[in-house]
């Protein structure tokens, strides 16, 4: 999928395209610099070889500005991981990003997107409400964190 406005960064045509394992390098850097216990390797190769759907969200330069994992199961899409490199965050990137994944989810005529979200995680909790999304459970020491365990808020919207 390409974009063929202006992005708020000032690129062009920005392209979601599958991810490869020659891409997995740049995802992980990527990976490793925005979430405190990060997908391992195996994580994304285990991802690649499987069903679900890898992406990445790149320039029209191949510049790498992020990636998403999304699981198809019966009518239900499952965001598993979605991030934005740092430098690119606060630019509309995450939210560009997070569109192309319901329309995804909308074309494999999924019903319903759910997704986990670090309860500290305000910043994405903000993105994901003013998207649609509402909070529907609550994991109790879900996520590893520095000084123990922490929630997962369990949140949803209908597509």
């Amino acid at each position: 999928m390409h974009f063929d406005k202006l992005c708020a960064n000032g690129y062009l045509n920005m392209i979601l395209r599958d991810m490869k394992e020659a891409d997995l390098d740049g995802v992980l850097a990527i990976e490793r610099a925005v979430h405190a216990h990060p997908w391992t390797p195996g994580n994304f190769s285990d991802a690649l070889r499987s069903k679900y759907q890898c992406k990445v969200y790149e320039t029209a330069q191949r510049e790498l500005v992020g990636y998403a994992v999304m699981l198809l199961a019966v009518d239900e899409a499952e965001l598993l991981d979605i991030a934005i490199a740092t430098a690119q965050q606060r630019k509309g990137q995450g939210r560009r990003l997070l569109n192309e994944m319901l329309a995804l989810a909308r074309k494999n005529e999924m019903r319903r997107m759910v997704l986990e979200v670090r309860a500290s995680n305000v910043s994405a909790i903000a993105l994901y409400r003013s998207m649609g999304f509402s909070d529907i459970g609550l994991r109790r020491d879900y996520y590893p964190a520095h000084t123990g365990r922490e929630d997962a808020i369990l949140m949803g919207r209908g597509l």
